[in-house]
């Protein structure tokens, strides 16, 4: 990949509870829209598109832009759990990279159902199986209780038996992701909560509560990617470029010591923002914005450290000291993150896209990090796959 791949438009709709009543192919192609026409294009100068989503049939990408047009483009479904719209992203930036095509739309949507998240498919080998083998070996599972919330309450459970850090510090985390989202209109939930609010909520597993763990939620968000030329050709705004992206999944050594944090991925952050920094010649310290998974409070520590925020353990020292906050060392989930934002699944990974784009363009208002010109957006999907990408402010 030899061109810079410019985000010439990006769009989001709000996020709601799945009570609302949100369709996947109307919330979808409202995205589509608000990111065209924040890019000044109309669908038919779209070479190609990428959908992600993982609550849907086959062919729903084509369900949601036959509304915009039928112009006989490529349509191409992905679903790669939570990065599922990351991954339709690093799909597109490769396709517009390579010259496959000048331009290219990507959507995430997820029209989800409410409660826990479930299996699907009971007649088949399931795709985590291994991991529930690994995962058994070091915490004790509870058949009655939802899978995905246990493996990140026996990764809280590691990382405070090996850490001078304490539920407070988990807590901590979701008293600052509703902080952030006061002022994100987008956001399922607004009000501020305390630590005590946090730590008494009901128990979800383990040591995590209610109020640390994401919420099941509808939504799309959705971004048009283009070349420098195709930019200047049709006076688009070139202000923020993808200046490296790497997806990976498991290497062969994960189940080789049981670990649940291995488990829920934090090699694959780690090795995936180590790819990323190297490609784009910059170093943690140099990030003013991040936006990253923060399916579960525990989720959001382990990212500091995979992403190189902070020191392995020391995410405790790093919330108290502010610094995963304005005026601290980096903003991280100025939006409020998955945990007050919202999490549909295939919508998320263009979600932080949108929102590292505005926070690029300064035009994030209330919650803008002052002087921004370079941002981080990390998404990830059990069972692997890890996206991290970096993008830069050029002008």
């Amino acid at each position: 990949m030899n061109s810079r791949v410019l985000i010439a438009g990006v769009g989001m709709v709000p996020f709601t509870k799945p009570s609302a009543g949100a369709k996947y192919d109307e919330i979808g192609a409202a995205a589509a829209a608000a990111a065209l026409k924040d890019a000044g294009l109309s669908y038919d100068q779209v070479g190609q598109v990428y959908a992600g989503y993982v609550y849907g049939d086959s062919t729903s990408g084509q369900r949601v832009v036959y509304q915009l047009g039928m112009t006989r483009i490529p349509v191409l479904n992905v679903n790669n759990n939570c990065a599922s719209g990351s991954s339709a992203l690093w799909l597109a930036r490769q396709a517009v990279a390579n010259g496959a095509t000048e331009c290219a739309l990507t959507i995430g949507f997820e029209q989800m159902p409410p409660g826990a998240l479930t299996a699907k498919w009971n007649d088949r080998p399931a795709p985590l199986s291994a991991f529930m083998s690994a995962l058994e070996d070091v915490y004790p599972v509870d058949p009655a209780l939802p899978m995905t919330p246990q493996y990140f309450a026996a990764a809280a459970q590691e990382y405070l038996d090996t850490t001078d850090s304490t539920v407070e510090t988990l807590a901590a985390v979701a008293v600052k992701a509703r902080t952030h989202a006061r002022t994100n209109p987008r956001a399922v939930f607004r009000d501020p909560i305390t630590l005590e609010d946090v730590l008494s909520s009901p128990t979800v597993a383990g040591t995590l509560t209610r109020l640390q763990c994401c919420p099941p939620t509808s939504g799309a968000a959705a971004a048009v990617v283009c070349t420098e030329e195709f930019a200047r050709k049709h006076g688009l705004d070139a202000r923020v470029a993808i200046t490296a992206q790497a997806l990976e999944s498991d290497d062969e050594g994960l189940f080789d010591s049981p670990s649940a944090i291995a488990l829920v991925g934090s090699g694959v952050t780690r090795r995936t923002a180590d790819r990323v920094y190297a490609e784009a010649g910059v170093d943690p310290a140099d990030i003013d914005v991040v936006e990253l998974h923060d399916c579960f409070t525990i989720n959001e520590i382990l990212t500091y450290e995979g992403l190189g925020l902070c020191e392995p353990g020391g995410a405790a020292k790093f919330i108290a000291d502010g610094d995963n906050t304005y005026g601290g060392r980096v903003v991280t989930n100025p939006s409020g993150g998955l945990l007050s934002k919202g999490h549909p699944l295939g919508a998320t990974g263009l979600a932080q896209i949108a929102e590292i784009t505005w926070q690029l363009r300064g035009s994030a208002g209330d919650r803008q990090v002052p002087g921004a010109r370079l941002g981080l957006q990390h998404n990830l999907g059990l069972g692997t796959a890890g996206v991290v990408t970096i993008l830069e402010r050029l002008s």
